[in-house]
């Protein structure tokens, strides 16, 4: 069986290679929807990408992504964003997800950017914003909280 996430030697070792990619392999449903990142070339960081699917449009006469998809594209971005930019490998159990959408996201590569607000000691913030053709254009932002917890399930 490979090593996963609830293996602390993998987590540490992936995490110290930034190998974000090595994660999202073991996510099915960040794979399902077309989820990939790749490092920022403007910012430093990473910049996730979700590809437009047939299976992610749910308004088909817009074209238009389905919302839900938007928004775990979102959530699976600041999970893993979290992970690798957090002060020691932790795992993230999701709190709780605001977002705002803020135009059509149509069925067009989308974009997302994270930025971690705060990390203490057992919760995160994390910021997401999402585009397509312009980042100063936005479809969607969301606010994420996280519980942050120790590889094979405890707490920190």
């Amino acid at each position: 069986m490979p090593e996963g996430f609830d293996s602390a030697a993998w987590l540490a070792r992936t995490r110290a290679e930034g190998d974000v990619a090595a994660w999202l392999e073991r996510i099915p449903y960040a794979r399902r929807i077309g989820v990939s990142v790749e490092a920022d070339s403007e910012g430093g960081g990473l910049c996730f990408r979700l590809e437009p699917h047939a299976g992610n449009v749910g308004n088909a006469l817009l074209p238009a992504l389905h919302g839900g998809v938007v928004a775990a594209f979102m959530e699976t971005a600041a999970t893993l964003d979290l992970m690798l930019a957090a002060r020691e490998a932790r795992l993230p159990r999701i709190v709780d997800l605001s977002i705002d959408y803020l135009r059509t996201a149509r069925a067009v590569p989308t974009f997302a950017r994270c930025e971690l607000l705060r990390e203490g000691r057992r919760l995160a913030n994390v910021q997401v914003t999402a585009w397509q053709e312009r980042e100063s254009v936005p479809v969607a932002t969301a606010r994420l909280h996280f519980m942050l917890g120790v590889p094979g399930g405890g707490e920190a």
